[in-house]
């Protein structure tokens, strides 16, 4: 496959950090309009407290406002097990389409046997407004971008390249943070370092935009590096690491792990385009299947 990748287009991003789920979420101005994109948006929840709340995609919305910019895009690197979507009311604020990679149907069609979702939940991705093949193009503005396939994580992460940037989701994270787990249903950590390498075969002056950081030894949040800082430093698979030591390493790290706190709300809500699900009288509700992960 062979990519559109144009490294003249220098696009503006905005990057806001919301400490509850260590996510990082962008606003991508077009350099050549006032048009732009969300990437990876977020929904507050208490989950103790079975409420949610908007206060990290209002400050999104409020930039978006103040700085006269329309919305043409939302877009989801993966179906997230760690923070929930806000696609769905920044849409109603603002417009623009979400978009997601088409193997969401995968995911749907897994995760909506492991919660027992009637069969009135579509499993055909009809929730999203775009399903995103590998290669395939969309625009913002004038700047025209697209996405790659980067399954492993989950079967359904795409990395999506803006110009000059390059969104992650959680394929990679900065050097010293290494890479996401390869162990939920549908992950595989020799898919995972493939697609790694699809995302290193980019230029080394493409700027890396992560999903998530954990301020790895005690150091300040950060979230953009570049390919070229990965392949020199990234702990993972930098300086050449092999795939079958990458694999060993990943399932032996990936057994010690305990599950995101929120992966339960976050799976039943992101699959449905971070809609909430609701009971057969309409109140909103979440399940909790006992044994199911």
């Amino acid at each position: 496959m062979t990519y559109p990748v144009n490294m003249s287009v220098h696009p503006d991003v905005s990057a806001h950090f919301d400490p509850a789920t260590n996510t990082i979420s962008y606003i991508v101005k077009d350099p050549s309009s006032d048009h732009c994109a969300i990437v990876d948006s977020v929904m507050d929840i208490d989950y103790a407290a079975g409420r949610i709340t908007y206060d990290h995609a209002d400050r999104l919305i409020d930039e978006v406002r103040s700085r006269g910019l329309t919305l043409d895009w939302i877009i989801e690197t993966h179906v997230h097990a760690d923070h929930l979507s806000a696609a769905p009311y920044i849409q109603e604020k603002l417009g623009g389409k979400i978009g997601i990679g088409s193997k969401i149907m995968v995911v749907q069609e897994t995760f909506g046997k492991i919660f027992n979702e009637g069969t009135e939940f579509q499993r055909d991705g009809s929730q999203f407004d775009a399903l995103l093949e590998d290669g395939d193009t969309y625009r913002i503005g004038n700047m025209e971008a697209f996405a790659i396939y980067t399954p492993g994580h989950t079967p359904a992460c795409m990395t999506h390249v803006m110009g000059d940037a390059a969104f992650v989701g959680d394929t990679l994270f900065m050097p010293d943070g290494g890479s996401a787990r390869a162990d939920f249903p549908g992950g595989d950590a020799g898919t995972l370092y493939d697609s790694i390498q699809k995302v290193l075969a980019l230029p080394d002056d493409m700027r890396l935009f992560m999903c998530h950081d954990y301020g790895p030894n005690g150091r300040d949040i950060q979230w953009e590096t570049s390919v070229g800082d990965e392949k020199a430093h990234n702990i993972h698979v930098g300086k050449g690491a092999t795939r079958e030591e990458f694999i060993k390493f990943r399932t032996e790290r990936d057994a010690t792990l305990d599950m995101p706190k929120l992966i339960l709300p976050s799976l039943q809500v992101n699959m449905r385009a971070g809609e909430v699900p609701r009971d057969k009288d309409g109140n909103p509700m979440l399940k909790v299947p006992l044994s199911g992960l």
